[in-house]
């Protein structure tokens, strides 16, 4: 009985290190295809995230929606402003809340990235059925650490 614990533990152990490995492979595949335009990864995401929200874009809702604190997201931002990439602006003069707009340079980075040809090149054999189910359980995995870490 032990025995066929160990092996589900050591088989759980092995996809949790394969799922790491793919990440941090995808990570670098794309670090090094935006890094061409001087584009960072994360500088893309937080630009694509923006884009996505629009006029709904705060630094609270980019920092739900990517999963970060929002000092953290708040310093990205004032770094991606300073850059001429988005404007932060107040909605009522008094107020800390800052609406997010991307400049057009912030919105041509956010078309180099969409262009990529890496993340086609990366999921070129699955089909769409395979493409639901994995995503099916990349979501059912989302949803147990939720309950796991609640």
């Amino acid at each position: 009985r032990k025995m066929a614990k160990d092996n589900i533990s050591k088989t759980n152990f092995d996809l949790w290190n394969l799922i790491g490995k793919v990440r941090h492979q995808i990570f670098l595949a794309r670090q090094k295809e935006l890094s061409e335009h001087n584009i960072a990864v994360r500088q893309a995401y937080v630009l694509r995230t923006i884009n996505d929200l629009g006029p709904k874009a705060t630094i609270y809702e980019v920092a739900r929606i990517i999963e970060r604190k929002v000092p953290v997201v708040s310093r990205q931002t004032a770094d991606l402003e300073r850059d001429g990439l988005i404007v932060r602006i107040k909605d009522k003069p008094k107020s800390n809340l800052f609406r997010l707009e991307l400049t057009s340079k912030g919105l041509e980075i956010v078309k180099i990235s969409d262009s990529s040809k890496l993340l086609d090149t990366i999921f070129v054999f699955l089909t769409k059925a395979d493409r639901k189910k994995m995503e099916s359980i990349l979501n059912q995995i989302l949803v147990n650490l939720d309950e796991y870490s609640s």
